[in-house]
């Protein structure tokens, strides 16, 4: 009888720590979606990548799918406004599949045409931070690497460090759209 109720107490066990995984998967999926949030804590909302800023939110989703900037070239490619802190995804036909705030670190590319040279599904950031979808189209005269990455557990860069860094971090559902659009040697656009 002993032996019976042991595998009762097993199975109970078993069963309440199968609920307690589920619900951290489900946390954890759900986290994902959620915005970009600085590593310090003294960062400005507008600094943080969000998808969506308090301006956007006025002018409601088509902002989302907005012309890239005057100049920024034809043909498929990524668009990198420095002054705005967005990106823009433009697809063979000229049409905006995606466009989303931005959080860069301490430097920034020169504005100009690169292309992606390399790609990595996961790493480590120059900040010591682990990041997914890691998608680099240049290198500054320094040996600082550019690339955009999204950090794991959603932080931005600092962009006051005085390590010199070149990461550009985006969301996790933006880095994806990334990864997904920027293959190797696609276009990279980087204008004021």
């Amino acid at each position: 009888m002993a032996r019976n109720s042991s595998g009762v107490v097993v199975a109970g066990l078993t069963a309440g720590a199968l609920a307690v995984v589920g619900f951290l998967a489900y946390q954890a999926s759900a986290a994902n979606d959620k915005p970009v949030r600085p590593a310090h804590a003294s960062s400005s909302p507008s600094a943080q990548p969000s998808g969506k800023g308090k301006d956007d939110k006025a002018k409601g989703p088509e902002t989302d799918k907005a012309a890239p900037p005057a100049g920024s070239g034809t043909g498929k490619r990524v668009v990198y406004a420095l002054g705005q802190k967005r990106v823009w995804l433009v697809g063979a036909d000229e049409k905006t599949a995606r466009s989303f705030a931005v959080a860069p670190s301490s430097v920034s590319p020169a504005p100009g045409t690169y292309s992606v040279t390399s790609r990595s599904p996961t790493g480590t950031g120059s900040d010591g931070v682990p990041i997914e979808h890691v998608v680099r189209f240049g290198r500054d005269a320094t040996g600082v690497v550019f690339g955009f990455s999204a950090a794991v557990d959603g932080s931005s860069p600092d962009p006051s460090s005085p390590k010199k860094t070149g990461a550009i971090r985006e969301t996790p559902a933006d880095g994806r759209a990334m990864w997904e659009f920027a293959t190797r040697d696609t276009k990279i656009v980087v204008v004021r």
